[in-house]
């Protein structure tokens, strides 16, 4: 034990092992380092000062150190810490008639229908279709349309689906309102009722393809983006990067502009605005006002 306190008062330059109540423990040239080769036997050491040392020979700030030493807790610092967002919780009943297919009671059911109308009605009115095809050369055709309108909607179905079985079923129908559209301007157009049937098979499927392909887009990089907006909106044929750049920044800044908006509003209002494809101002991109509606929700 003599050996010890010297060790530890003359911190020896070289390493060596020393006995320590009938035990080798090694010794290193530092205190860190010494902290280190003492880390599995702590608990020993402390027993072995009590019991066979009696406790008559103290180590002048050995208690000191090994309390800063070896002081742990139990709560580790991890991502499950961190605040979640708090799921509503449904009872039994309600799962297994949404397992079903059906739509369970929600928090704002009366108003979710006419929110979102109005989101869908946003995507087609409050959308400068003009700017998109001149700046992104696109024909001025049914299909460009769609294909911008589509792009809107993804992004407002990406912004509902942090909103809840609320947001989700509201997303629902804002792609049932969508098809609706799609097939009375069709109807307008004047086309073939058997030829629109299978038109619309085929944006069904270029819907789903689209949807899948923008939400992995948007999870990745820029790169990952461009790439998907390029199967996807300009359908394989864009030639100057340019265009993939103007559109990958303005979905980006879309994004974050309506995930800036506040949730419970757009539940009930379905109001959404658009920032313009080319921003005059960058710096005019602020948080929007919150909406103005009734007791009724309009």
């Amino acid at each position: 034990m003599a050996l010890l306190v010297r060790v530890l008062r003359n911190r020896i330059s070289i390493s060596q092992w020393v006995p320590v109540c009938s035990r080798l423990v090694p010794v290193s040239t530092t205190q860190g380092q010494w902290g280190r080769a003492l880390s599995g036997t702590s608990q020993w050491l402390q027993m072995c000062q009590s019991l066979v040392c009696g406790g008559s020979e103290q180590i002048p700030g050995m208690d000191m150190q090994l309390s800063r030493k070896y002081h742990t807790t139990n709560k580790l610092s991890t991502t499950k810490d961190s605040p979640q967002p708090v799921e509503e919780k449904v009872g039994a009943f309600t799962k297994i008639i949404e397992a079903m297919g059906f739509t369970g009671p929600l928090k704002y059911s009366k108003w979710i229908k006419i929110a979102a109308l109005r989101m869908y009605t946003s995507c087609v009115k409050k959308t400068d279709f003009e700017e998109f095809f001149l700046r992104c050369q696109m024909p001025d055709t049914f299909n460009s349309w769609f294909l911008i309108t589509l792009l809107h909607v993804w992004m407002c179905l990406v912004r509902m689906k942090q909103e809840g079985r609320s947001g989700k079923y509201m997303c629902r129908v804002i792609v049932h309102f969508m098809w609706e559209d799609v097939e009375q301007r069709g109807r307008i157009m004047g086309v073939n009722p058997y030829i629109l049937k299978k038109n619309m098979t085929v944006m069904t499927n270029n819907f789903y393809a689209a949807i899948l392909g923008y939400d992995e887009g948007i999870l990745s990089d820029d790169h990952g983006l461009a790439a998907a907006l390029w199967r996807s909106f300009f359908n394989q044929k864009c030639e100057d990067p340019r265009q993939l750049e103007l559109l990958v920044e303005y979905v980006r800044k879309q994004i974050q502009y309506l995930d800036s908006m506040n949730g419970e509003d757009l539940l009930l209002t379905g109001e959404v605005s658009w920032r313009p494809l080319v921003e005059k101002n960058p710096q005019s991109i602020l948080k929007p006002h919150s909406p103005i509606y009734n007791d009724e929700g309009l």
